[in-house]
């Protein structure tokens, strides 16, 4: 029996209250940023908690982009957050497809040095793009891929930590359902799509939100590989927009960085219950 501390429950909820407070009000000050005009946020007084009456005004021209009263030329961050969409998405399934393939052909197929092949993937956990930078943006280059969806993607989707994970759980499956399996008939093939995937379809759905996050936030290698504004994903777009002009439409600013924030916000909440469950199910 758990017994009931009043006392424990307060602070501990306090300190949850404390914890969101900490991290939603800064969203909510550039939320409010973004309802003022950039003359307002940049005045000496203080700036106002109360959302303005420029709201539809920001918003339509950091999407569409134009021209501010101040003349200061606006890119539309539309064509911006489809790219960042594309590349996460592709990131996202292409790293979990490739990494269910491998744990799968590392658990259940015999072939010479498995072993060492796991742990030459595994050993990759210690080169991410940020050390070999130079060598793989060379390859990026001499195959012409710069500017475009593959240059910004296929270098981003091995993974070796999704092939780690789904390898520990394809070891829980109990050989006695790969033996009934095999008695059904069902080839290789078949039992990955038939029964393999199904029961990862947790650890998939908590490793989508993972992966779509860190494909929609990637800076520094669409930086290195994109030098057209059409292939700019949106994280790149709040960078042009705040060093790109002498005078800093901060309106514009907060406004894009609250619309490049809902997409992963967006799949987190809808994706809460089964990432939750993927990451804590007692099956595993």
């Amino acid at each position: 029996m758990v017994e009931r501390r009043p006392a424990l429950t307060l602070l501990s909820h306090l300190v949850l209250a404390l914890g969101v407070l900490i991290v939603v009000f800064p969203v909510y000050i550039a939320f409010v940023g973004s309802t003022q005009t950039a003359e307002q946020i940049s005045s000496s007084h203080p700036l106002s908690l109360v959302p303005g009456g420029h709201l539809i005004e920001t918003y339509r021209l950091a999407l569409v982009g134009g021209k501010t009263s101040g003349g200061a030329t606006i890119a539309p961050v539309a064509p911006m957050l489809w790219v960042s969409l594309v590349c996460a998405l592709t990131i996202a399934i292409g790293k979990i497809a490739i990494s269910l393939l491998s744990a799968f052909a590392i658990v259940y197929f015999r072939f010479p040095l498995r072993g060492l092949v796991f742990w030459m993937i595994f050993v990759t956990l210690m080169l991410p793009v940020e050390v070999r930078i130079g060598p793989t943006y060379a390859v990026v280059s001499d195959l012409g891929m710069l500017n475009t969806y593959a240059g910004l993607t296929v270098p981003l989707i091995a993974s070796a930590t999704a092939t780690f994970l789904f390898r520990q759980f394809f070891l829980t499956v109990p050989d006695e359902l790969v033996e009934a399996a095999r008695i059904d008939g069902a080839g290789p093939l078949r039992f990955f799509k038939d029964v393999l995937v199904p029961m990862s379809r947790t650890s998939i759905a908590a490793l989508f939100v993972i992966q779509f996050i860190y494909g929609w936030n990637q800076y520094l290698w669409p930086l290195l590989v994109t030098t057209s504004e059409d292939m700019y994903p949106v994280v790149l777009g709040i960078k042009r927009a705040i060093f790109g002009e002498v005078y800093v439409e901060w309106n514009v600013v907060m406004a894009t960085a609250i619309l490049a924030m809902l997409p992963p916000a967006i799949v987190v909440i809808l994706m809460q219950k089964w990432f939750v469950k993927g990451l804590v199910d007692s099956e595993k």
